[in-house]
């Protein structure tokens, strides 16, 4: 059974070399989010990515994260992906993560596709003989053939991404993280992909999905977040927190 708990997680990040620069700085605000502290050492920069962030995600739960570029929104999604433990505050995950933030994580270019696969799948939590087990899914899914036995650097990168998104949603999850709606390859595989991508969701225990797209919040969720400057604004249901996010961007 997944849960989620976090209570006042907050993140920060380090900026080194970065004395003077003011341009550097409102950028690195702006991309990142939150907001940036002198350290002691006026060399580095500390930026508040996340700022005392509490909600609880239960079974059943499909979050969207909505809010500007630079909220903190994938700062988040890495916190829930174990990739960003929180600097003060805690994060109780419970349950198998499968993080599709970047689907080509842990892939190695001079490795096979079949090496590949294994290599992907350990590193969303399979153990060997797991891995070996998807292995005939994901040459049913991906339909690269005899390419899976070269390396990928030969490969382009829409099977890059073929590869990447077959062993990615080959997993079982109690927890599926989404940094917007995937759309890969040409109109026919992305088609498959969307009905793959369906099924994932369903059998997910809790889903998060952040995305510039309201539509997609709509069509996927039923609870949505929204942040601001590194700050959870609002928690609700996905009409409510979408009109008032959508408000505070006219004002």
């Amino acid at each position: 059974m997944a849960h989620i708990v976090l209570d006042k997680a907050s993140v920060e990040l380090a900026v080194y070399n970065s004395r003077g620069r003011a341009l550097k700085s409102e950028i690195l605000r702006r991309t990142v989010g939150g907001g940036l502290q002198n350290d002691r050492d006026s060399s580095i920069q500390l930026v508040k990515a996340l700022n005392e962030i509490s909600f609880e995600a239960k079974d059943g739960d499909r979050i969207g994260l909505v809010g500007g570029n630079g909220a903190g929104k994938t700062t988040l999604l890495r916190v829930l992906s174990r990739v960003y433990p929180p600097t003060s505050g805690y994060a109780t995950i419970e349950g198998r993560i499968a993080s599709l933030i970047d689907l080509s994580m842990g892939m190695d270019t001079d490795a096979t596709g079949y090496d590949n696969i294994e290599m992907r799948s350990i590193m969303l939590g399979l153990d060997y003989q797991q891995a070996e087990a998807i292995i005939p899914d994901v040459e049913e899914f991906s339909q690269l053939g005899e390419f899976l036995s070269l390396p990928i650097r030969t490969y382009s990168s829409g099977m890059m991404l073929r590869l990447a998104f077959a062993v990615s949603t080959a997993v079982h999850p109690d927890v599926l993280i989404l940094d917007e709606v995937i759309g890969v390859g040409d109109a026919a595989f992305a088609e498959r992909a969307e009905q793959r991508l369906r099924t994932m969701i369903q059998k997910a225990s809790i889903m998060f999905l952040a995305s510039h797209d309201s539509n997609s919040i709509k069509r996927f969720c039923n609870r949505t977040l929204w942040m601001k400057s590194g700050k959870l604004m609002m928690d609700g249901a996905p009409d409510e927190v979408l009109a008032a996010y959508a408000a505070d961007g006219a004002a």
